[in-house]
């Protein structure tokens, strides 16, 4: 039987004291947040023009001109609200407080008196809106306008933008449904949006209205053919027919291989969760636990990156994972670690905490500079300047992260998640708080629990919980699935039960009662299945959670030519150059081959000692332009 899931671990709640996560949070607001302000504002020289925040001005009538951006500008700015939430509970800021008000003042004067609310529509084709779900993000945008409402109102209590928001989202569920008008979103988002407002006013319409647009999907007549016949224009020009590409292909319940766009996929599963949790639909559980196993088995590289083409920036199929093409957007990871929370609120197991990890050090992080001023839209796992980001098939794969760009989705969906990345870490349901990752701070949960935690983690593995309030309760912690040598003390005795990847502490708690977790962080190699054929005879290097890369800065060029020996033993360096001050490096003895001039030869390449070094992936091309290699041939018989 599902157990419903709580509510999140309120935030308000969380204080995050964590040498690696409070040095990203710091940087997201005392950085990114400020510059991706001014980005939305046109007030950055030299990169990619948003337009976002006049299009509201313009939707509201207070300047001319016209719209300019993608059609679905308005979510960059719902998303750096959200962001903007959630940093105000890690620092309070007054002067940013007042900036996010009067943009959520200029939101509302932007929506029209019946709920609508899309500057696209409003400022430039007022005559055609709702006509073309499939392309034109009406749904999606206002999915996330609407997150940001529940952020904003779960983390400051204020309800200036759920009131705007509750308006848009009656309009919508007036609108569709069983008995209504018929549709679906082309790019899911609405769904998860809907029930997070449904769990904090308990309004049943909210959770219907999700329902609806999960259930409707994939069902006949083909809802976008059908929309398509009806109307004489088009946007991007998209073929109705392609139903994978929005899995709209067969019934949500009846999917099993995850297709189509990476990011609408991984949307689409975690809304499916949220309401198979509400709900109770076992049918539906079933249906995300057979997709999240197709990814996971099948579909995902491993830094945590989906969506192996860039044809629909879309997964294509089992095993098909190129390093140097492929796309593994930074949304698409953030969209699996959406997922792989909800799995783990409605099933704690290791498996998806394990992903949740992953998806956090690699996936996600990759996709932002350390400066916090550039980003990847998309994250290789192998570039090379002057093919990749050059040639036609390797345009997207880009050498370096550039300082904005049209399509800007990821910048602030990094900034959303990274500032509330304490709903992440921990949990909770009516008996038992979890520790799903190790995040330094301290919490006070619903239960009466108050715990603190200090951790080295993730480039040391001691991490040490001290209850600070008498209470009886279960307290479950997670063990890595990498770890294979860790020891759990409670008060100084062993305590080694361990139950689908957590250990279990039941008590009744007195306050300083000290919980320590003593995890061999070691460096690892990792071998891909060998139906991956870009991996065959490949070696990736690991430690922790973290996935390793080999960059050129230390390695010189041509990284394709170096080779790790099988029995090569890998040293630990914690760095200390500017760039990754304190990072742990991998460092190894391993060979680099070299040929003849010849393009095809007779002679084997000849072989000579090479001093190698491996970077965490998430720092790559942080030090200049340069080849970079997440898997190098393993030389055998070493």
């Amino acid at each position: 039987m599902i157990k419903k899931q709580l509510p999140s671990v309120d935030l308000t709640r969380v204080s995050i004291s964590d040498p690696f996560w409070s040095k990203v949070q710091n940087l997201v607001t005392d950085v990114v947040i400020p510059y991706q302000k001014q980005i939305l504002e046109d007030a950055v020289p030299g990169v990619e023009k948003s337009h976002a925040i006049e299009n509201f001005r313009i939707a509201a009538g207070e300047q001319k001109g016209e719209f300019y951006g993608m059609v679905f500008q308005d979510s960059d700015v719902a998303k750096w609200l959200e962001a903007v939430a959630y940093s105000l509970v890690i620092h309070p800021d007054e002067k940013l407080e007042r900036e996010a008000l009067d943009l959520i003042a200029l939101v509302g004067r932007a929506q029209e008196p019946d709920g609508y609310l899309n500057t696209y529509f409003t400022a430039k084709e007022p005559e055609h809106k709702w006509q073309n779900l499939q392309e034109c993000h009406e749904l999606y945008c206002a999915g996330h306008m609407l997150e940001a409402a529940v952020g904003w109102y779960e983390a400051t209590g204020k309800t200036e933008l759920l009131d705007i928001m509750r308006r848009n989202a009656d309009l919508i569920c007036s609108r569709f449904g069983k008995d209504k008008l018929r549709g679906i979103p082309g790019h899911e988002e609405i769904e998860m949006a809907l029930v997070r407002l449904y769990r904090i006013t308990g309004e049943k319409k909210y959770l219907d209205t999700a329902g609806y647009f999960l259930e409707e999907r994939g069902t006949e007549p083909n809802y976008f053919k059908e929309e398509r016949a009806k109307r004489d224009w088009e946007h991007w020009g998209m073929n109705p027919d392609d139903r994978e590409y929005a899995q709209n292909h067969a019934p949500v319940k009846q999917q099993d291989k995850a297709v189509g766009h990476a990011v609408r996929a991984a949307y689409l599963y975690t809304a499916m969760a949220d309401y198979a949790s509400e709900t109770g639909d076992e049918e539906m559980y079933e249906a995300c636990k057979r997709l999240w196993r197709n990814i996971v088995d099948c579909r995902m590289y491993v830094t945590g990156g989906i969506g192996s083409t860039v044809h629909g920036e879309a997964f294509s199929v089992d095993y098909e994972l190129p390093n140097d093409l492929v796309y593994a957007e930074t949304c698409a990871s953030v969209a699996m670690a959406f997922f792989a929370r909800r799995m783990m609120e409605i099933e704690p197991k290791g498996e998806y905490a394990d992903i949740l990890e992953k998806e956090l050090y690699n996936g996600i992080l990759s996709g932002m500079q350390l400066d916090g001023r550039r980003f990847f839209y998309v994250n290789p796992l192998e570039v090379v300047p002057g093919v990749s980001g050059k040639l036609p098939e390797y345009k997207h794969a880009l050498p370096e992260r550039p300082g904005w760009y049209a399509c800007a989705c990821c910048p602030p969906n990094v900034a959303r998640l990274a500032t509330s990345i304490g709903q992440y870490a921990w949990g909770e349901n009516e008996d038992t708080v979890y520790a799903h990752t190790y995040l330094g701070g301290k919490v006070s949960f619903r239960n009466g629990a108050v715990i603190s935690c200090k951790s080295s983690y993730p480039w040391q593995g001691n991490i040490q919980y001290t209850m600070e309030a008498d209470k009886e309760f279960t307290f479950a912690i997670h063990i890595p699935g990498w770890c294979k040598n860790w020891s759990l003390h409670v008060n100084g005795q062993e305590q080694p039960e361990l139950r689908d990847g957590y250990a279990y502490l039941h008590r009744a708690w007195k306050a300083g009662d000290v919980v320590e977790l003593t995890l061999k962080l070691e460096p690892r190699k990792l071998y891909a299945n060998t139906n991956v054929r870009a991996d065959a005879g490949c070696v990736a290097l690991a430690r922790g959670p973290i996935v390793y890369c080999f960059e050129e800065k230390d390695n010189g060029t041509k990284l394709s030519a170096l080779r790790i020996p099988r029995g090569a033993a890998i040293r630990e360096e914690t760095c200390i150059e500017e760039k990754l001050d304190g990072m742990t490096a991998l460092t190894l003895s391993g060979v680099r081959v070299t040929s003849g001039p010849a393009l095809y030869s007779e002679e084997p390449p000849k072989e000579e000692t090479a001093a190698l070094r491996a970077v965490p992936y998430f720092a790559w091309g942080n030090r200049g332009a340069g080849e970079m290699r997440v898997w190098l041939i393993e030389k055998e018989g070493c």
